[in-house]
């Protein structure tokens, strides 16, 4: 019986509607990551399981460099319980509004698309969930992000596991103050 109600809370989690980059525009802002990521960036988030419990919360210092070509993000976390990460993103501009990526953990490369103030970005990547090294999780992110400001954007990353939705992360990124 236990095993029916978890089976129909996780499918009915995976029915729950998703953004589309031709959702009708709420800005007439553009979102270009070069332009935001340009200079210093911090964050805040927080991850929660499909149940709504809040796991695990963060913070993000930011430093980028970009070469007309590349975007590359330096994010160091800080977690809620003191530990740190470092993610390096290696971004690549294959078009107008094209990215492809790569990190450490990655699985293959990161693809994402700009339209209008949003972005969306998807990829596969084994995360760090112990103290061992290869202690980690294969997890798909479906990755939303809008610029609400010119130095304010919001994300919000749908979380899977072999189809099955983990959670949710969503983060606050708020750029330096020229």
């Amino acid at each position: 019986m236990k095993f029916a109600m978890l089976a129909a809370i996780i499918l009915l989690a995976g029915c729950v509607g998703r953004p589309a980059l031709d959702d009708p525009a709420l800005s007439d802002r553009r979102l270009n990551l070069e332009e935001f990521f340009d200079g210093p960036v911090t964050a805040s988030g927080q991850f929660q399981d499909i149940f709504g419990t809040v796991r695990r919360r963060f913070d993000v210092d930011i430093a980028s460099t970009w070469d007309g070509e590349t975007l590359t993000l330096t994010e160091d976390f800080v977690y809620e319980d003191g530990s740190t990460e470092r993610r390096v993103w290696t971004l690549v501009k294959t078009g107008p509004d094209t990215w492809e990526g790569t990190a450490p953990g990655v699985r293959g490369t990161a693809t994402g698309r700009e339209s209008g103030d949003t972005f969306n970005w998807r990829y596969t990547i084994d995360l760090p969930v112990g103290p061992e090294d290869d202690d980690t999780l294969r997890a798909t992110f479906d990755d939303w992000m809008w610029l609400m400001s010119d130095r304010t954007l919001l994300n919000r990353a749908y979380m899977t596991r072999a189809g099955i939705p983990l959670g949710e992360v969503i983060i606050w990124f708020e750029k330096a103050a020229p």
